[in-house]
């Protein structure tokens, strides 16, 4: 194995329709460390969360981007027990160590699942950061099981999250009715299919929409798309409700006191990033994450494929989520 390897980062804060707003280098290849898999990455792909930082976040340099990742373990760390080399993985890293957007890569195997079988790793690389997140906000924020009845609402139900988070619930909790946001034809087709019962589009009249459908308002709230709307999901929680929302969110949630509405954050690096005692949560629910997507139960949500894995398939990538373009996933695979 060569001691360099191709890697795309940013070293300045540029729009993603700037030529430099990515660049190459070669860098180092690192030494796996006591828990770390050193993995050879065969595809990757784009999260909002990569953008916003490539965006704002200082690169110190030479900052490399990426979380999501499919690949073949090539070395493993003297205290690894959960993989061996030649293992194919998936996983979504975190947001305190170099990125996926490299030729190899340095995970922790508490916070990697086995691959799906069923899948290639362009599909598989669309699940991870989406399918923790969902899985924490269904399982670990909301506490739902497979006994839960009630109404859950979904706002930004065609990103990424929100189109696994409907296809877990479709599977696992059979009493909770899903109504999902979408704005067009093209969207609620796309949310339907994924296990959504009713739709609403979010650029209406939220409120009445929902209400019309729950009138009592609905039990659970997730949101990929909360700031300016905490007075709306007030009105459309009923009370003792719970609301989870997953971007940066409003500084005043004082509009829910009145019905007793809790505010969740989740943030699928918290685990890793604190090295919390239960991380290797992370690396169960990956894997039964890969269970159910070989049973075809779940399926990955790619929406567009790019190739190769290079500066400018990804400055692609990263301007279409700046534009908001996306339903899905976008994925890339293989290296020039």
């Amino acid at each position: 194995m060569s001691t360099t390897h191709t890697a795309v980062g940013y070293t300045a804060n540029l729009p993603a329709t700037d030529p430099e707003s990515l660049v190459t280098r070669d860098i180092e290849t690192p030494q796996p460390g006591p828990h770390d898999l050193l993995v050879d990455v065969q595809a990757v792909s784009v999260n909002p969360v990569d953008r916003k930082l490539r965006a704002g976040a200082p690169a110190d340099g030479f900052r490399v981007l990426g979380f999501d990742a499919a690949g073949i373990v090539r070395a493993v760390g003297d205290e690894v027990s959960l993989f061996a080399p030649g293992d194919d993985v998936f996983y979504a890293g975190t947001i305190d160590r170099p990125g996926t957007n490299q030729r190899f890569h340095l995970v922790d195997e508490r916070i990697v699942g086995p691959k799906p079988a069923s899948t290639s790793y362009a599909d598989a690389a669309s699940l991870p950061l989406t399918a923790i997140t969902a899985w924490e906000t269904l399982f670990d924020r909301f506490r739902l099981t497979e006994a839960s009845t009630g109404t859950l609402l979904v706002v930004g139900a065609t990103g990424g999250v929100g189109s696994i988070l409907l296809q877990l619930a479709e599977t696992l909790l059979p009493g909770v009715r899903v109504i999902a946001t979408a704005s067009d034809a093209e969207r609620q087709a796309w949310v339907r299919d994924l296990g959504a019962e009713d739709t609403v589009d979010h650029h209406g009249d939220l409120s009445a929409e929902v209400l019309e459908l729950a009138p009592g308002g609905v039990d659970w709230l997730f949101t990929a798309h909360s700031y300016g709307q905490v007075e709306t999901y007030a009105n459309i929680v009923r009370p003792f409700g719970e609301i989870v929302a997953i971007d940066d969110g409003p500084r005043d949630v004082e509009p829910l006191k009145p019905r007793s509405i809790t505010w969740h954050w989740e943030l699928m690096f918290t685990r890793p990033v604190q090295q919390t005692a239960d991380m290797a949560e992370q690396h169960r629910l990956l894997a039964e994450v890969s269970r159910l997507t070989d049973a075809g139960k779940l399926r990955p949500t790619t929406n567009e494929t790019l190739s190769p894995i290079s500066r400018e398939t990804l400055r692609q990538a990263h301007e279409r989520i700046e534009n908001n373009r996306t339903v899905g996933k976008i994925v890339l695979h293989d290296w020039a």
